[in-house]
């Protein structure tokens, strides 16, 4: 048992992914790109249960042919490689009847080494039972050494078109779009675990052809190689799904809001703090508690707003070069923070804070900075408001930004 762990645990896995997409795979099952990912999950999982040793031997004795298992695991290997490439027309894209018949035309390729693959080891002889070195003890037996050179040419060709390709689209896809490019980086990664495995397989064979005994690269190095490969790629296919997902949307902008919401919600109301969330609640839910305490807490700051600081931080980005759109976001993020600010300093200051003599509006702030030369703002007079930016932009600005952090001091300062 001990010997199958190495692929066990990356096939169980692969399970538990298979299990987790099966409701979005079943509905959009219609659509070729879900049905080749199915069919690559299927197939890994396959591959590295029957590859492991114990299964091996299981399956010999249930059938009663010693190395049954060869043409079975050699069999699902090359068809795994040909759901890789599948899958990889299907991202391509391009016109529907060329991709249908590249699709179908891989199709057929890999089912007739799959097909030779049964005929060769049922002409060939293999009477001695091999659980881990098949592929060299058997490397000069007329027919089985036919049947290994045929699965590992295929499967060359298959991990060496899904690396380069993956490789090629890595580079020219946009870097906004993370979760397809962590996707690519991880195929690509499994691709050069698997470039590894067959390298390590290829150089056991081809020592036994020459005479000399490098079986350890073959039973020692590759079947680690295989394992790492199978579960980076399956999980490469996996991420862009799951990242373009609804679900990972409203987790990616639940996370990204967490600065702003640990900010104001000092601010919000206790009503709106203290609504009962489960560990269980979806993150959708989550999300709408998150975005109400901050839209709470701006509403509680808006009294506590001024215009100056917002101004100044405007013309502060602007003067670094920024866009006209980004210069908004940070000028509201900077009068959210400077209101934070002035709202926790003047909670915090001894009820006679005010007695003594207050400083003039040129040494409140450090020149240069967002909020230098501004005062803190009449309570008397009509709010200031944000100019409805988004919340994350907002947020990320609120967190980053050298200009936000300056106006924060400054009025706090003040």
């Amino acid at each position: 048992m001990k010997s199958g762990l190495i692929l066990y645990v990356p096939g169980a896995l692969l399970i538990l992914i298979l299990l987790v997409k099966a409701p979005t795979l079943h509905r959009r099952w219609d659509q070729p790109p879900m049905r080749a990912v199915c069919a690559l999950l299927v197939m890994g999982c396959l591959v590295l249960f029957l590859a492991a040793p114990p299964t091996i031997a299981a399956v010999n004795r249930f059938t009663g042919v010693a190395n049954f298992s060869a043409p079975l695991v050699f069999g699902l290997i090359t068809a795994f490689s040909g759901s890789c490439v599948v899958l990889v027309l299907q991202w391509g894209g391009g016109p529907p009847a060329v991709v249908r018949r590249a699709t179908r035309l891989t199709v057929a390729v890999y089912g007739g080494v799959a097909v030779a693959i049964i005929v060769l080891f049922v002409i060939g002889e293999a009477p001695v039972e091999r659980l881990r070195d098949l592929d060299t003890y058997y490397a000069d037996t007329p027919w089985i050494r036919e049947m290994i050179v045929c699965y590992l040419l295929a499967h060359t060709v298959g991990s060496s078109a899904l690396t380069l390709l993956t490789g090629r689209w890595l580079r020219r896809t946009h870097p906004s779009l993370r979760p397809l490019r962590t996707g690519l980086a991880l195929i690509m990664t499994g691709g050069l675990l698997d470039l590894g495995y067959l390298v390590a397989k290829w150089t056991a064979l081809g020592a036994r052809w020459s005479g000399r005994d490098w079986d350890g690269l073959s039973t020692d190095a590759a079947p680690p190689l295989a394992a790492g490969a199978a579960l980076m790629v399956a999980t490469g296919f996996i991420v862009p799904l799951v990242g373009g997902s609804a679900t990972w949307r409203d987790f990616s902008e639940y996370r990204g809001l967490h600065p702003l919401w640990k900010a104001l919600r000092g601010f919000a109301a206790s009503s709106v703090r203290t609504v009962p969330l489960t560990w269980w609640s979806p993150v959708g839910i989550r999300l709408i508690h998150r975005e109400s305490v901050i839209d709470d807490g701006i509403l509680a700051l808006a009294r506590w707003f001024d215009p100056c600081v917002r101004r100044k931080a405007y013309e502060a980005a602007r003067e670094q070069g920024m866009s006209e759109a980004r210069a908004e976001v940070v000028a509201d993020a900077a009068m959210l923070a400077a209101a934070c600010g002035r709202r926790t300093a003047a909670t915090a200051a001894p009820a006679d804070a005010d007695t003594g003599p207050r400083p003039a509006a040129s040494d409140a702030a450090s020149p240069g900075t967002a909020a230098g030369a501004c005062s803190a703002p009449s309570r008397d007079r009509e709010p200031a408001r944000l100019s409805g930016q988004p919340l994350t932009a907002l947020a990320r600005e609120f967190r980053g930004s050298p200009i936000v952090a300056a106006a924060r001091a400054a009025a706090v300062r003040a």
